[in-house]
């Protein structure tokens, strides 16, 4: 697996920190995720079947900011 670092904008508490998890978990080939609302990120990693834009076009569905 690769690691990929997210950064993310917009998660204003612990709820949008789950939404966003929840978001990432969903997609496949998705390993261990932890997500930051102080670093505003989120560390992911993922299989060689799913893409890094992926998982930010995802994120920026879910109603968030996020880059790589």
């Amino acid at each position: 697996m690769d690691t990929l670092i997210i950064k993310i904008s917009g998660m204003r508490g612990e709820d949008c920190v789950r939404v966003v998890a929840n978001t990432i978990q969903d997609l496949p080939h998705i390993g261990h995720i932890e997500v930051s609302l102080e670093k505003e990120q989120a560390i992911v990693e993922y299989g060689r079947l799913i893409e890094p834009d992926d998982i930010v076009r995802a994120i920026e569905d879910a109603g968030y900011p996020a880059s790589c």
